[in-house]
């Protein structure tokens, strides 16, 4: 077997509202609702499914909790408008930027907190 690509994500979070909020306003994702009212957000070919702490769907994960992810998005915009962006919206810039290595090579990132407090990386690639 050899696994091919990242389809989905599944995050836990306080506040559907606000996750949204953030990641749609601040990142520039796509809202999806499905038919059974399931939220999730879209970007390129891949998914973020969410779920609600304590309506956790089955199956579910050990130990869903808000705030324990840790992502990387790349990004073709430069670094710098990036953050001029969060700035303009109340996001503070954790670190950075800083040289990282991705999945495809180097990387430059910065370093952002989502609503639940997940780390959220920023990047590049160099």
């Amino acid at each position: 077997m050899r696994v091919e690509r990242l389809d989905h994500l599944r995050l836990t979070v306080r506040d559907l509202d606000a996750t949204c909020a953030f990641y749609t306003r601040i990142l520039g994702m796509s809202e999806q609702r499905s038919d059974s009212g399931n939220r999730s957000l879209s970007f390129g070919r891949q998914k973020i499914n969410l779920c609600l702490r304590g309506q956790e769907a089955a199956p579910q994960p050990t130990q869903p909790a808000p705030g324990s992810a840790d992502l990387c998005f790349i990004t073709s915009e430069p670094l710098a408008r990036v953050a001029c962006h969060l700035r303009e919206n109340g996001v503070a810039v954790e670190d950075g930027p800083v040289e990282q290595t991705g999945a495809c090579g180097p990387i430059l990132s910065i370093y952002v907190r989502d609503p639940d407090e997940n780390l959220i990386e920023l990047s590049n690639s160099l």
